[in-house]
C-alpha cells in the first residue's frame, strides 16, 4: 500500500489545531500496517520540528496484557514526546490544548547517559537513567470516539496528549520498580489502582522494548530525554473541572493535574 504521509500527518496536525476529530486512517486505508503507521507518525513529527518543536522524549503506551488483548497485539506500541507537551507544576489543562482527554499514572525515566539497540536490557536502562519521577499523561486522540486500531494509534502519535512529571526525583537504587504502588484520585475520590509489575511485569522491562524497537527505525534515546514507561491503571476519562491526583508512595510521592 502506497501511504500519503503528507496528506495524513496534515490531517493529525489539522486535527490537533482545530479539534475537530477525523476518521481513523484503518477505516479509509484497511489494510494499513504497523509500519505504515509508524511512518505518519514520523511524518508528523518531522514536520513539528521544521515549525520549531523539538523533541523531549518518548511515551511507550499499549503496556498492559488487557490492552494488548483487546487490540490483538503481542507488544506495546511508543509516541513522540515535544516540549510543547509538558505541564509545568499545579498544571490547569485548558479545554482548547485537548480534544477527548483521558487521565493515566506513569513512572516516567530521566536518562543520564544515550541508549542504543538492539540487545538492549532492563539493567541497561537503570544504569542509563538518571533518575525516576512519578508522572501523569494525558493522554488524547485525534480519532473520532477515540474508534482506533493499532495502526491509528500509532499514526496519532500513540494518542499522546500532555505530560507532568513530579518534582521529586529518586535515583533507580533506591527503589524496587515491580513493587510500586500507585493509587489514582479522581476529585477526592479513589477510582483505581496498579503496581510497577503491571507493565510488562517491570517499568524497566517497557524501556528496554521501546530502545530495541527504536532501533528497527535507526533511533536512539539520547541523555536528558524523558521516557513515559507506561499506564500503572486504566486510563480514565478526564472532564471539566475534573482534579487528578496519582499517589505512588512514600519514595516516589504524588503528582496531580486540573481541568479547566
Amino acid at each position: 500500500m502506497v501511504v500519503n504521509l503528507i496528506e495524513w500527518s496534515t490531517k493529525f496536525i489539522e486535527a490537533e489545531k482545530t479539534g475537530k476529530r477525523i476518521d481513523p486512517p484503518s477505516k479509509v486505508l484497511p489494510g494499513i500496517n504497523e509500519r505504515e503507521a509508524y511512518q505518519i507518525q514520523l511524518e508528523t513529527i518531522n514536520r513539528k520540528q521544521e515549525l520549531g518543536q523539538k523533541i523531549t522524549g518518548k511515551k511507550i503506551g499499549l503496556t498492559s496484557i488487557a490492552m494488548q488483548r483487546l487490540l490483538g497485539i503481542d507488544e506495546p506500541d511508543y509516541g513522540h514526546l515535544l516540549n510543547g507537551m509538558e505541564l509545568g507544576k499545579n498544571a490547569v489543562v485548558s479545554k482548547k490544548s485537548v480534544i477527548q482527554p483521558k487521565v493515566e499514572a506513569e513512572i516516567a525515566f530521566v536518562l543520564k547517559e544515550d541508549l542504543k539497540g538492539p540487545n538492549v536490557t532492563a539493567e541497561d536502562v537503570l544504569e542509563a537513567t538518571d533518575y525516576l519521577v512519578a508522572s501523569i499523561e494525558v493522554v488524547d486522540s485525534r480519532v473520532l470516539d477515540w474508534k482506533i486500531t493499532l495502526p491509528d494509534t500509532i499514526a496519532d502519535n500513540a494518542s499522546s496528549g500532555l505530560y507532568i512529571l513530579s518534582d521529586r526525583h529518586v535515583s533507580p537504587s533506591d527503589i524496587n520498580l515491580s513493587s510500586i504502588k500507585m493509587k489514582l484520585f479522581q476529585n477526592g475520590e479513589f477510582i483505581n489502582e496498579g503496581k510497577g509489575e503491571d507493565v510488562l511485569g517491570n517499568p524497566a522491562n517497557s524501556v528496554a522494548w521501546l530502545v530495541n524497537k527504536l532501533h528497527e527505525f535507526k533511533i536512539t534515546l539520547n541523555k536528558g530525554e524523558i521516557i513515559l514507561s507506561g499506564a500503572l491503571s486504566a486510563a480514565i476519562d478526564a472532564k471539566s473541572g475534573d482534579t487528578f491526583y496519582a499517589d505512588f508512595g512514600e519514595i516516589l510521592g504524588g503528582v496531580s493535574i486540573h481541568f479547566e
